[in-house]
């Protein structure tokens, strides 16, 4: 078995095609077809089903294309040890952002990045939380921008920021009237929310009567078209606090404070526990920095830098 063999079968496995997969490989499909084949034989295995179109994995090729990409992750990290010595302000970062975070951090970071760290390829893929946990521990990101504690031992998590909740609330609700809420004023039918799964839902659904029942809006995670559902069909939702300056004039007429207890979440970067671009990773926290409101920010992080 060798690192070329797992190169190919995770190529094959992303391109779902033999022969797309020796063309990104850069290799002939009978160079590729033949190695593969040969892996297959070494193990007495069957990693593809090569009847079914497009190209499948088997149940076991499945769990060895998993183990693959995680051997791969650690001989890049392998070699990113000798390379950080020679590229101290450069390189890949593949981060993964919490759809309900992205539309304010993002802009801003493409652009922090692009004018004080032009040497860093920054690639983003917007997920949920659970989606997010689920590539970082298959090694296919290498930092993640997401809500905390994740709890889980094989990931490292490093406190951004903290951000409350606000009701945003149609004109036509009684609680419209109120200049601010509690949270056990929320009881009755017309609290918009994401669908099961959703970080956001998890994070309110335990607010307000217990027999409250909360609409389920939207599956993809925006904020944005929580805002509009309630502009269009009255009701309310809770929005985080810096989702504030991305509405309307008008619309930020709507918004309403929480009284106590508060509802908070914390923003974290969270990396695998085997993670070694230290210093690529201070230079995210250091954009990052620059774009988070200073009276959120973790006070830890306003004084130090990351160490891993």
């Amino acid at each position: 078995m060798t690192l070329q063999q797992l190169h190919y079968i995770v190529a094959v496995h992303e391109y779902r095609h033999f022969g797309q997969a020796a063309t990104a490989c850069k290799v002939t499909q009978s160079t590729l077809s033949s190695m593969i084949q040969k892996l297959e034989t070494e193990m007495d295995v069957v990693i593809f089903d090569r009847k079914s179109q497009p190209v499948e994995p088997t149940a076991l090729g499945q769990k060895l294309i998993d183990q693959a990409k995680v051997i791969l992750y650690h001989t890049s990290q392998f070699e990113e040890i000798v390379e950080l010595e020679r590229q101290h302000d450069q390189g890949d970062i593949s981060l993964g952002v919490l759809t309900t975070v992205a539309p304010y951090i993002l802009p801003a970071l493409f652009k922090n990045i692009s004018k004080n760290a032009p040497k860093v390829n920054l690639e983003v893929s917007e997920l949920r939380s659970m989606q997010l946990v689920h590539k970082l521990q298959r090694a296919e990101l290498d930092m993640a921008i997401m809500t905390t504690p994740v709890g889980m031992p094989d990931l490292i998590e490093i406190p951004l920021y903290k951000e409350r909740f606000f009701a945003y609330v149609a004109p036509s609700h009684p609680l419209y009237s109120h200049a601010s809420i509690s949270p056990n004023e929320f009881e009755d039918d017309k609290m918009w929310l994401l669908k099961e799964g959703h970080c956001l839902k998890n994070q309110v659904q335990n607010i307000g009567p217990a027999n409250s029942q909360f609409i389920s809006a939207y599956e993809e995670g925006s904020i944005d078209t929580l805002v509009r559902i309630v502009d269009a069909n009255g009701g309310y939702t809770l929005i985080p606090e810096l989702h504030i300056d991305l509405l309307k004039r008008c619309q930020k007429r709507n918004i309403r404070p929480l009284n106590y207890p508060e509802q908070i979440r914390e923003i974290s970067l969270v990396v695998r526990n085997d993670f070694v671009k230290e210093r690529l990773l201070n230079i995210l926290v250091d954009q990052l920095k620059k774009i988070i409101p200073q009276t959120m920010i973790n006070q830890r992080l306003k004084k130090f830098s990351v160490k891993i």
